[in-house]
C-alpha cells in the first residue's frame, strides 16, 4: 500500500478527490451568487438599472506638443473592467479546475500526487490569482493597460515557477538528493513585482484618507493569504511535521485557496455597497 495513503487515512487519495468535489461546489456556488449579484441586484441599487462598478482602462503614448516637447498623453478609455463579474470569475475558474481534477483528470491527479506534483493547481493559480491581483491593483489607481498586463504576467510567472519547483523535485528521495530551491527563489523574486507596483501607487497617492476601509481590508487579507502559499511549499519540501506527507500540503493549498478567495469575495461584495 502506498505510504502517502497510510500516513493519515483522512488524507487518502479518494478523500482528496471527494474534497475537490466539495471545494469545487463551494467555489461554484459563491461564483454564481456573485454573478447574480453583479447582474441582477447591484445594477438596481442606485435605481438606474445600470452597472456602475467598473474600472476604466487606458493607455499612454508620447505626443509632441509645440512649446512643451514630448508629453505623455493618456488615451481615452480603451475598455472597462466589470469588477463584480470578474470577482465571480476567479471563483468560477477555481470551481471548474476542482471539477476537472475530481472527474476526467482524477487518475492523472492521483498518479501525479504520488510523484509530488499537481500541475493543474499551478495553471489554475496562474489564471485566478493573476486576475485577483489585477483587480486589487486597480483599487489603488492602476489604470494603464501595460501595467495591468505586466502585473498579471509577473504573477502568472511566479505560479509557473511553483510548477517548475514540483517538476524538478518530483519523485526524489529526499535522503539521497537535495531539493532544488532555485524555482522557489526565482518565483519569490518575480512575485514581489506586483506588490511593488501597488506600493508605488499607494506611495504617490496624496489622498489615502479617501481610500475606503474595505479596500485596505482586501489588500491586507490578500497579502497575508499570498504569503501563506510559499510557507506551505516550504514546509512541504522541508518535510516538517505532518508536511512529510505531500498530501497534507496538497490539502493545505486547497484550503488556503478557498479561504483567500472567499474572504476577498465577501469583502468586495461588502464594498459594493459603499459610496
Amino acid at each position: 500500500m502506498d505510504s502517502a495513503k497510510t500516513v493519515n487515512d483522512k488524507l487518502s487519495f479518494p478523500s482528496l478527490i471527494r474534497f475537490n468535489k466539495i471545494m469545487g461546489s463551494v467555489h461554484l456556488a459563491q461564483g454564481v451568487l456573485m454573478m447574480l449579484f453583479a447582474f441582477l441586484i447591484y445594477p438596481n441599487l442606485d435605481g438606474t438599472g445600470t452597472q456602475t462598478f467598473t474600472i476604466p482602462v487606458i493607455g499612454n503614448y508620447l505626443e509632441f506638443v509645440t512649446g512643451q516637447g514630448l508629453v505623455l498623453t493618456p488615451t481615452d478609455t480603451l475598455f472597462e473592467l466589470p469588477f463584480l463579474p470578474l470577482t465571480a470569475s476567479f471563483l468560477l475558474i477555481s470551481g471548474i479546475f476542482h471539477f476537472i481534477i475530481a472527474f476526467p483528470y482524477k487518475e492523472k491527479y492521483v498518479s501525479d500526487l504520488k510523484k509530488g506534483i499537481n500541475k493543474l493547481r499551478w495553471y489554475e493559480y496562474a489564471l485566478s490569482s493573476s486576475l485577483m491581483i489585477v483587480l486589487i491593483s486597480s483599487l489603488f489607481g492602476v489604470r494603464d493597460i501595460a501595467v495591468f498586463v505586466l502585473i498579471a504576467l509577473a504573477n502568472a510567472a511566479m505560479n509557473l515557477f511553483g510548477l517548475d519547483m514540483e517538476l524538478l523535485n518530483s519523485g526524489k528521495n529526499k535522503t539521497e538528493k537535495k531539493t532544488n530551491w532555485l524555482p522557489f527563489i526565482f518565483g519569490s523574486v518575480i512575485g514581489i513585482a506586483p506588490w511593488l507596483a501597488i506600493v508605488f501607487y499607494i506611495g504617490v497617492n496624496p489622498n489615502l484618507d479617501a481610500v475606503p476601509g474595505f479596500v485596505w481590508a482586501i489588500l491586507v487579507t490578500y497579502f497575508l493569504a499570498f504569503n501563506t502559499f510559499p510557507v506551505n511549499m516550504y514546509l512541504q519540501y522541508k518535510g516538517i511535521g505532518k508536511f512529510k506527507n505531500y498530501l497534507y500540503g496538497e490539502r493545505g493549498y486547497i484550503v488556503l485557496s478557498l479561504v483567500a478567495k472567499t474572504i476577498l469575495t465577501w469583502l468586495v461584495l461588502f464594498g459594493a455597497f459603499q459610496p
